[in-house]
C-alpha cells in the first residue's frame, strides 16, 4: 500500500511538471531565428496564432506537433489554408499532413531529446508540410 502511495505521488508531481511546462511554453511562445508563426482558423472562422519551430528538409518546410496541446494542428488538418509569418513576411500556405517514410525521415533529421520529451509528457509527434499556396 505504501508503494502505491509513493507511485501516486510521483505520478502527480510529474503531471504537475508537464502541465506547468506546457502552460509556460504556450503562454510565452518564445520566438527566435528557428521559429515561425502559423495562423490557423477554427470551424467558426476565428483565427489563432502559434509560434512553432520550423524544420527544413530537402528544400521543404515542416512544423511538428510536439506537445499535448495541439489545437493549431487539428485546425490545420480541418482547414489546411494557413498563413505563415516567416521572418516578418506573412504568406499563404497549405498544410499537408505527413505520414510514412516522409514522417520517419523528418523525425530522424530533427529528433527531440529525451529531456524535452520528458518535460512534455511523451506526446506523439506529428508533422505538417507547409506548401506555398
Amino acid at each position: 500500500m505504501k508503494l502505491l502511495k509513493i507511485l501516486a505521488i510521483v505520478f502527480a508531481v510529474y503531471a504537475v511538471v508537464v502541465v506547468s511546462f506546457e502552460s509556460l511554453i504556450g503562454y510565452f511562445q518564445p520566438e527566435n531565428t528557428g521559429t515561425l508563426v502559423i495562423t490557423t482558423a477554427d470551424g467558426a472562422g476565428h483565427s489563432y496564432e502559434r509560434v512553432l519551430s520550423r524544420i527544413e528538409s530537402e528544400g521543404r518546410l515542416y512544423v511538428a506537433a510536439n506537445h499535448w496541446p495541439r489545437g493549431w494542428y487539428r485546425q490545420a488538418l480541418q482547414n489546411p489554408h494557413v498563413l505563415v509569418d516567416l521572418e516578418g513576411e506573412k504568406l499563404p500556405y497549405r498544410a499537408v499532413p505527413v505520414n510514412g517514410d516522409e514522417h520517419d525521415r523528418v523525425d530522424a533529421q530533427k529528433p527531440l531529446g529525451f529531456m524535452i520529451r520528458f518535460l512534455t509528457g511523451f506526446p506523439p509527434r506529428n508533422f505538417v508540410r507547409l506548401e506555398p499556396a
